[in-house]
């Protein structure tokens, strides 16, 4: 683009350049400069800029190079400022001459004791120290790598948002107080990090598979982000079943992510999306994993939630879906991990197994616990269930409901279009 580009172009190429290069300006700005505050406040400072000069200059053909050198001239206009940051800033100037132009590491950069050179890969596990309480974790990781605001986090663990900005904060601190090193741990400290890193690389996943917020219903980046971070695990904790295990859902979820949305953005119910469009050879690779994991007879999660996706993509029409199957995937889940949400997805797959009554039955012991209240699947769930079972006026009042908890833009439009169906009879 040249000069001169329009106000609208401009700020689309920006959150672009957000969705694809926040994680890796803001890795490369930690490892440089060993401040996250400053590194996630100079991140923030260079896409603030790209709205100004690109609209002047245009954008560039190598926008991450852009942001990163940015970021980082933003650091060193910073530490400059500050005699605590003599040393730093000799040990920035030195890093900046090793590296390329595009911003992306070269051959002269340190690896850790895993030999593991990905800045993301490192922040992933920094983040995942088992110094942090989990929710931090996981919280922190979303922030830093793939540049979730404070409310998206806190909605997507169904807390207030002031809640997740403390969490976040002291989560910092204790890195920083601490001394936790910015590295991907020796083998023998891997397993202990496994399960907060594969939480992390999961809920990335998910806020991508199925926005909190937003406009969008996918968010491609945030899904592709954490393929590629499950890729590399896999590579490093090759004979791990429940990497695998993560690895092949997220794989076989993907496969059908180009079909949950229509042309104009709107949200595809999954029986009725166009399994002739899945991605058969992304499915294949998933299912093969799974196989792969459950031969090392360690059965998680990760592997249980893997058979249930596969369920799915196997199934040649909606009507040949082995509900229960499902089902039985789901009661072992909770057996595995006691949770409503998952206790919900059962209720689900029972009403649709053994007929709506059977789940709403299980949708009604879990709203008279109040676990889930402010989860709008809960009234989505009871809805559809009720417009199956034939009682339009009862799925009307869950359907508004409903609507009123989703913070999703076009999950709120396809609640709006169930909810006149059941208005029209």
């Amino acid at each position: 683009m040249k000069g001169g580009e329009n106000t609208n172009a401009v700020e689309e190429a920006v959150a672009a350049a957000f969705r694809a290069e926040w994680g890796q300006v803001v890795a490369t700005l930690i490892r440089v400069t060993g401040d996250w505050d400053l590194a996630e406040e100079c991140a923030q400072d260079a896409f603030a800029q790209a709205l100004d000069r690109w609209r002047r200059d245009g954008v560039p053909r190598r926008p991450g190079a852009w942001l990163t050198t940015t970021a980082r001239n933003r650091a060193l206009d910073v530490l400059r400022r500050e005699a605590v940051g003599a040393a730093k800033l000799r040990e920035v100037a030195v890093t900046a001459r090793e590296e390329p132009s595009d911003g992306r590491e070269t051959d002269t950069d340190d690896t850790d004791d895993s030999g593991v050179r990905d800045d993301r890969l490192r922040l992933l596990f920094t983040c995942c120290h088992p110094a942090l309480p989990i929710e931090a974790r996981v919280a922190l990781t979303l922030r830093t790598l793939a540049g979730l605001t404070t409310p998206e986090i806190a909605r997507a663990f169904l807390v207030p948002e002031a809640t997740m900005a403390q969490r976040l904060v002291r989560a910092k601190r204790k890195i920083r107080n601490a001394g936790i090193p910015y590295r991907v741990p020796p083998a023998h400290l891997l397993p202990e990090r496994t399960t907060g890193v594969l939480g992390v690389i999961y809920l990335l996943f998910n806020e991508g598979y199925a926005a909190t917020s937003g406009a969008d219903r996918v968010r491609a980046n945030l899904c592709g982000e954490a393929i590629r971070l499950a890729r590399v695990l896999a590579d490093l904790m090759p004979d791990e079943p429940e990497v695998l295990g993560l690895l092949a859902l997220l794989l076989l979820h993907d496969a059908r992510r180009a079909t949950r949305v229509d042309a104009a953005g709107e949200p595809v119910s999954l029986e009725d999306q166009d399994r002739s469009l899945w991605d058969r050879a992304e499915a294949e690779e998933g299912a093969g994993l799974l196989e792969t994991a459950l031969r090392g007879g360690r059965p998680g999660p990760y592997q249980v939630q893997a058979a249930i996706a596969a369920c799915h993509t196997t199934a040649a029409t909606a009507g040949a879906t082995d509900w229960a199957d499902i089902a039985g995937l789901y009661g072992e889940l909770e057996r595995l991990v006691p949770s409503a949400v998952v206790r919900l997805n059962r209720a689900f797959a029972v009403g649709m197994a053994e007929g709506p009554d059977a789940g709403l039955a299980l949708v009604a012991e879990l709203a008279d616990e109040d676990e889930l209240a402010g989860y709008h699947l809960l009234p989505a769930t009871r809805a559809d269930l009720l417009r199956r079972g034939g009682r339009p006026r009862e799925a009307a009042t869950a359907y508004e409901r409903a609507l009123e908890l989703v913070e999703n833009e076009a999950e709120r439009r396809f609640l709006e279009k169930r909810l006149a169906e059941c208005r029209s009879g």
